[in-house]
């Protein structure tokens, strides 16, 4: 089946959720299960930490690198955990090991706790995925309060820092670390200022860490969506604004999770993007001014 006809266009159903949210109550669901996706083996026998790998993106990517070959740890707040406990079947459906880590990424010890238990488990960590964010619309600066900038902050850069430090321990030549950037970190974002700055320093962070990392032959890469259906929009917009999401791209609607994890494995498989490092590839549903 075509994308063109596969895939809900704009408007959606007016929808809004209590944070932290879950798949399981939008409709439609993100779809992440990518039956059209056909493996190859890229990812035989690596091991992989996904950050809010419960839902949305970090769902879809688990699914896809278990697809792949490798056995995938995912952290999520226990609040997600009816959705982490499908990713988990997934990834098992697929063949491989799955390790549920419920917990906070604000937290420094929790991040390293995170990584050091699927190592334990796996015996080695070879692909780290920063996934994990927070985000609320705000019509004005003056309506984000010093503890959200802090929040949005904690969890979408600082975590980043937290669990690549942490993975770094591990890590040998060959490993990867992939980022989730935004469009918004490189165009800014009217109504998501304190997001919109984290995504920006998301993608200064890859580059300068891909930069600092070349001679130890890791690869540092970014992913930075456009508009795409998950949990992060009904628990951050308006229902109105959520019916509309992602329909002024070209495309006319939001991306599906599933669209974007073949841009993780790309990075992920050395097979694929063996040279290729510090890069912020943009998956926008067809618009250009960005990437």
């Amino acid at each position: 089946m075509s994308p063109a006809t596969k895939y809900p266009k704009a408007p959606l159903p007016p929808q809004t959720q209590p944070k932290p949210g879950l798949d399981s109550e939008m409709t439609p669901k993100p779809m992440f299960e990518g039956r059209e996706y056909r493996a190859a083996g890229k990812l035989e026998g690596k091991s992989a930490l996904v950050t809010g790998g419960d839902s949305g993106i970090g769902k879809a990517v688990a699914n896809f690198y278990a697809r792949e070959g490798a056995d995938v740890a995912i952290v999520f707040l226990p609040a997600e955990k009816s959705d982490a406990e499908e990713t988990k079947a997934a990834i098992e459906k697929a063949g491989r090991r799955a390790l549920l880590l419920p917990g906070d990424v604000t937290s420094r010890t929790f991040c390293d706790e995170a990584v050091e238990r699927t190592v334990q488990e796996f015996g080695k960590l070879d692909i780290l995925v920063n996934n994990a964010a927070y985000q609320q619309t705000h019509e004005s600066l003056e309506e984000i309060t010093d503890e959200e900038w802090d929040k949005v902050f904690r969890t979408n850069i600082h975590a980043y820092f937290y669990l690549a430090r942490a993975a770094l321990k591990h890590m040998k030549a060959g490993s990867t670390i992939i980022n989730c950037g935004s469009i918004t970190g490189l165009e800014g974002s009217k109504k998501l200022i304190d997001y919109a700055s984290t995504k920006g320093a998301i993608h200064a962070f890859t580059k300068s860490l891909a930069q600092n990392l070349a001679e130890r032959k890791i690869r540092v890469n970014c992913v930075s969506p456009g508009p795409i259906w998950t949990p992060l929009q009904p628990v951050s917009k308006p229902a109105d604004d959520v019916a509309d999401h992602g329909g002024d791209t070209p495309m006319k609607r939001a991306g599906q999770p599933e669209e974007v994890a073949p841009a993780f494995v790309f990075f992920a498989s050395e097979a694929d993007s063996s040279y290729i490092s510090g890069e912020i590839l943009t998956v926008l549903g067809g618009e250009t001014r960005a990437g």
